[in-house]
């Protein structure tokens, strides 16, 4: 891991409910559960601000001091947000040891551009901001860096990652991530349709047709 793992102070929880949790947040506090290890699960809540703040910098760790209980590492396994979708109302941790091999999803990280960008009428489209990896607990990245300066096919996969030692892709190496995207022709061809449509001579409107008067259904 690239920093040392967050301490955050958490408190248990009197009572459970949407009415108090909603009264937790209002104070500036974020209802967590945290559970594993055949341990019985805590209902706890910690300082919402700290909490997102270590979030936000990519931590997927964090050791939970909690009052009365002691300290438990605790691996971030779930977030639940708001109905717009904008913060976070609820968290799911894991018990874990540093030893602990998990698999979890890593943002990725982006940076320089491809030669191909450099080239009239192309796109670069990234198909994935983040990937799932297997690895220790202690050797979680926060993010996965990309040098695009490296790209030089169509596609960057899974496969063209350079992961730190000991981190692994999870899932489908072959997954696309970023691919090269040809867009010159396409508006080229878009743009040449109008320009025909109304070059074209009009056509005379055909007659219309009476319609024939509906018949009474014999009863």
């Amino acid at each position: 891991m690239a920093k040392e793992v967050p301490t955050i102070e958490a408190t248990m929880r009197d009572r459970l409910g949407s009415r108090y949790s909603k009264r937790l947040r209002a104070a500036g506090r974020l209802p967590a559960v945290l559970y594993g290890h055949g341990s019985e699960p805590l209902a706890v809540h910690v300082d919402h601000k700290i909490t997102l703040h270590a979030l936000k910098k990519g931590q997927h760790v964090i050791s939970l001091e909690i009052a009365g209980k002691g300290a438990e590492t605790c691996l971030v396994k779930d977030l639940q947000f708001g109905f717009l979708g904008d913060d976070v109302i609820h968290m799911d941790l894991a018990r874990v040891n540093l030893d602990e091999v998990v698999t979890v999803t890593v943002s990725f990280e982006f940076y320089g551009a491809p030669d191909a960008a450099k080239k009239s009428g192309v796109v670069i489209v990234n198909e994935l901001n983040d990937i799932e990896v297997s690895c220790k607990v202690r050797d979680i990245p926060e993010h996965i860096r990309i040098d695009l300066t490296t790209m030089h096919n169509d596609t960057f996969t899974a496969a063209d990652l350079k992961l730190p030692a000991g981190v692994s892709v999870a899932g489908d190496t072959h997954a696309v991530i970023v691919r090269v995207q040809v867009v010159k022709e396409e508006e080229a061809g878009e743009a040449a349709a109008p320009a025909a449509a109304a070059a074209a001579p009009a056509k005379s409107a055909a007659p219309a047709k009476s319609a024939a008067p509906a018949k009474d259904d014999k009863k």
